[in-house]
């Protein structure tokens, strides 16, 4: 809407209409549901929820993203009853919220059980290290004695071959087990995951940081991988100078972190409008959850429940060492094929009608790009939920139930929600930024009359230079506010007024 045009600096009229609320700024969306977490995990992320007062959603991902860690490539799921296209069920997951939500410690507390068995696996490769150091010293001394009775064989004309034989070689290589890291190279991440083909998880306290840091020149080929990796079914090949090649049978890597909801609006922004993030990576944080923030708070100081506890990080120690024939996973012979575990029957049912409703939807045209893109990758998704959550539930193995797939499919009602919020805060980033700018007009923290600079140059969330024009155009056409375009014989200035409800009325 263009602001009135003026020839000199008149009083607002008092004829202000009366104001109406401004659309709720984000859609709805859900608790989560207890029932959807598995048996043996729901308790100890309840227990932690109530000690730490925060969504239970924040624990929960948390945990799944962890559990996906640890199962990564050992075994996949087929979801389809003929079909060969196999999922590993990686996922990557963040927790949305502003500062002081506990989003931090809500996200650590679950990653424990995957830190103990990276201190586990530290403490083994240490004493595998040195067991290997003392033998190699003993394989020294006999290398010495072996050359003393090689050149007497030589001197008596006899076969040193047969003295060299004796000598004992160990080219093996020694490696550690990695589960997590933090802030790696794509190099150094690449070198990790060739030792470790089952898989790696990236964790990071704040994701912003690692989002912008590949929208750098240069990051190009980084982005490019994770993009691959994200799937964990195929393999990847670096050549570098000074490193070599580095060939990576299986690239497998979950992401995992906290985010806060005004970095993570202009970054998807920026994606929308075709930016650095405009490929699909954001859309791969499908364990995204946005909850309303907490309006009550009780002190709950006890000690955590060590029988959930305990029986959680149970889980998390069996799925470390999957064998897949106990489990009644199939195999199709190749030397890199992952075993895998099909659906049962009303299990293929169930996920056959999801589908059917999901391809459909995606079909239709109905849904903005950025979502669509967002929902297709719940093709993947859904079976990977159902897989892990039968993998926690059932030691036994065999076909994924459909007890695990009903979970699953909810579990992506609930996702959906979320997304649904994330993607609208950026999509009417003219609603948002207006609703910011109107909570500072009703606190007085701006002087009327003002120009658009006096905005954007406080910093406020969403309220860069484009943020503030966009608010007042919208807040203009509410009648929330009025402009005044003054001539002064150069270039024209534009001043607005405030409704008089709003000035200092929290």
């Amino acid at each position: 809407m263009s602001a009135r045009t003026i020839v000199h600096a008149a009083a607002p009229s008092d004829d202000w209409p009366a104001l109406i609320p401004l659309p709720d700024g984000l859609p709805a969306v859900p608790e989560l549901d207890p029932l959807l977490l598995p048996d043996e995990l729901r308790p100890w992320i309840e227990d932690i929820a109530e000690r730490l007062q925060c969504p239970m959603c924040y624990p929960a991902i948390g945990a799944m993203v962890a559990l996906a860690a640890v199962v990564g490539r050992q075994i996949g799921i087929r979801p389809r009853e003929h079909d060969d296209w196999t999922v590993v069920p990686n996922v990557w997951g963040a927790i949305v919220g502003r500062p002081g939500v506990l989003k931090t410690p809500a996200l650590q507390e679950p990653l424990r059980p995957l830190r103990r068995l990276e201190h586990r696996a530290r403490d083994e490769y240490e004493t595998a290290r040195r067991q290997q150091e003392q033998a190699e010293v003993i394989r020294s001394a006999q290398r010495t004695e072996a050359k003393k009775l090689i050149r007497k064989a030589i001197r008596e004309n006899e076969d040193p071959a047969l003295v060299a034989a004796l000598i004992e070689n160990d080219d093996s290589t020694l490696t550690r087990r990695r589960y997590i890291t933090q802030d790696p190279t794509v190099e150094k991440l690449g070198e990790l995951m060739a030792a470790n083909p089952r898989g790696i998880l990236i964790f990071r306290d704040e994701l912003t940081g690692w989002l912008r840091s590949l929208d750098r020149d240069g990051q190009e080929c980084a982005r490019a991988f994770y993009l691959e990796a994200w799937a964990g079914t195929g393999g990847y090949i670096y050549d570098r100078i000074g490193r070599g090649t580095i060939d990576i049978e299986a690239a497998c890597v979950s992401v995992l972190g906290g985010i806060q909801p005004g970095p993570l609006s202009e970054y998807l922004r920026g994606a929308l409008d075709g930016g650095a993030g405009d490929d699909g990576l954001l859309q791969r944080l499908q364990l995204l959850v946005w909850p309303d923030p907490p309006t009550t708070w009780r002190d709950v100081d006890r000690w955590p429940d060590s029988t959930a506890r305990t029986t959680a990080w149970g889980v998390y120690d069996r799925l470390d060492s999957v064998v897949p024939d106990a489990l009644g996973a199939h195999r199709d012979g190749e030397r890199d094929t992952i075993p895998y575990l099909r659906l049962s029957h009303a299990a293929v049912e169930a996920f056959r009608e999801w589908r059917d409703g999901l391809e459909r939807r995606l079909r239709s045209g109905s849904e903005h790009p950025a979502m669509e893109s967002h929902l297709s990758k719940y093709r993947s998704l859904i079976p990977s939920l159902a897989l892990l959550l039968h993998l926690a539930d059932s030691p036994e193995g065999g076909p994924v139930t459909e007890t695990s797939m009903i979970a699953a499919i909810a579990w992506g009602g609930y996702l959906e929600a979320h997304a649904r919020r994330l993607y609208a805060h950026a999509l009417d980033h003219a609603l948002m930024a207006a609703r910011e700018l109107e909570r500072h007009l009703r606190r007085g923290e701006i002087v009327a009359p003002f120009a658009p600079r006096d905005i954007y140059r406080h910093h406020w969330r969403l309220l860069d230079r484009r943020g503030a024009e966009a608010a007042l155009e919208y807040l203009e056409d509410m009648g929330y506010v009025r402009s005044e375009r003054y001539h002064t014989g150069g270039r024209p200035r534009v001043l607005y007024h405030v409704h008089p409800a709003l000035e200092g009325r929290p």
